[in-house]
């Protein structure tokens, strides 16, 4: 009981299930990254000009930069998760960023390629 108003407050295990989940800076950030160099490189699919293989090589390389932020976010995530107790969570959170570790990866390689590709012959 509270001294001054004489009402109780409920603990924080008991508190309803409608309340809201607040969603961090950091995740709109991300999901407008990813959103937007996913855009980006199909962009570049659809271009038929000289400067192709260049511009699909900057499409690969904003993807896969995304996806690495992605990576580490979720790293991050998971560490937190795991603190809390919440481990169905930080796996869940674990897989999801090894996956997008891995495609950030894929991208950044293909970038690496396409950007040697794109070298005139010496």
């Amino acid at each position: 009981m509270s001294r001054v108003t004489g009402t109780r407050r409920a603990p924080q295990a008991f508190r309803p299930a409608h309340s809201r989940r607040r969603v961090s800076p950091g995740a709109v950030m991300l999901a407008i990254a990813l959103g937007g160099s996913v855009l980006f490189a199909l962009f570049t699919i659809t271009v038929r000009e000289a400067s192709q293989i260049p511009l699909l090589a900057s499409g690969a390389a904003v993807l896969g930069i995304a996806f690495c932020a992605l990576a580490a976010y979720s790293a991050r995530a998971t560490w937190h998760a795991g603190i809390a107790g919440r481990n169905q969570r930080a796996i869940v959170l674990a897989v999801a960023g090894g996956m997008a570790a891995i495609v950030g990866a894929g991208c950044l390689a293909g970038a690496i390629i396409l950007f040697m590709l794109a070298q005139p012959p010496a």
